[in-house]
């Protein structure tokens, strides 16, 4: 038997329906599946802004010319929380800009234990350091995320920094069947069993954001996401502005755990409160 054209759009629709239903129910639920751990948010943040300035403390940024690096920077210059704050890269991060009390230490990541004094005397790091596999290639992207992240890690606990924070990957897993996951999961523990006296983690989903860096394949998630996150802001994305506001707010938000993981929702809703 053959069913009339109307039978067979009937059908289609039927179906398209069931899948966006289908859809819309997983994006919900990856929305509001991560708890929200987050009452410190009701603290008055002028507050807490103001009294860690008062504390005189001095940071590095690892990774300052990369996307995630280079807004942190901008962050961290306009809260002026830090007295001092030292960039450190294979490269300078800019050139043609003067910053009040910013330093910058260009290193060579395959020789790391000779710059040492880079990473002496600060109180804070963040960690932006990373690549891809597209980019580097297997090993170079093993290299970058696990080996140069680690050993970084390793001088600022010699060099006495006490709350190190590491931005990481939604997902991130030491048993993990796909290698980027994997070698973030596990350089995640590996840092963990530094004991530093503050240790936070951020695991954020696709970042939002006009990479300078040609990387096709998040292009094309970007394209598809942007609609979706309108509706789900946390379920896929994050706007890369969000992770850098939560990651200033979260420093002076002085929590009483040791290792804390701030999963992409989390990161959100400190981003949020960041831009309040």
């Amino acid at each position: 038997m053959v069913l009339p054209a109307c039978s067979w759009t009937s059908i289609v629709v039927g179906i398209v329906s069931v899948l966006v239903v289908f859809f819309a129910a997983i994006l919900n639920n990856l929305e509001n599946s991560e708890p929200i751990a987050l009452s410190r948010m009701t603290a008055d943040i002028k507050t807490l802004l103001e009294n860690y300035r008062q504390k005189n403390k001095t940071c590095f940024i690892l990774g300052a010319s990369g996307e995630t690096g280079k807004l942190l920077f901008k962050e961290i210059v306009n809260s002026q929380i830090f007295s001092k704050i030292t960039l450190i890269g294979r490269r300078l991060a800019f050139e043609n800009e003067a910053y009040e009390n910013v330093f910058q230490e260009v290193v060579d990541f395959e020789k790391l234990d000779d710059y040492a004094a880079a990473f002496q005397g600060h109180d804070v790091g963040y960690c932006c350091l990373g690549t891809t596999k597209a980019k580097s290639g297997e090993q170079g992207f093993i290299r970058v995320d696990h080996d140069y992240v680690l050993n970084s890690a390793k001088l600022a606990k010699a060099g006495g920094c006490s709350h190190f924070n590491l931005e990481s990957s939604k997902g991130a897993d030491k048993t993990s069947s796909f290698l980027y996951l994997k070698v973030k999961g596990q350089v995640e523990v590996e840092i963990e069993e530094l004991d530093f006296d503050r240790y936070t983690i951020f695991r954020p989903a696709v970042l939002m954001v006009d990479r300078q860096e040609s990387r096709p394949a998040e292009w094309l998630a970007r394209k598809f996401l942007s609609p979706v996150s309108s509706i789900f802001p946390t379920a896929l994305s994050i706007p890369i502005s969000s992770l850098v506001k939560a990651m200033v707010i979260n420093t002076v938000m002085e929590g009483d755990k040791k290792v804390e993981i701030l999963e992409n929702k989390p990161i959100y809703n400190l981003g949020k409160l960041g831009e309040n």
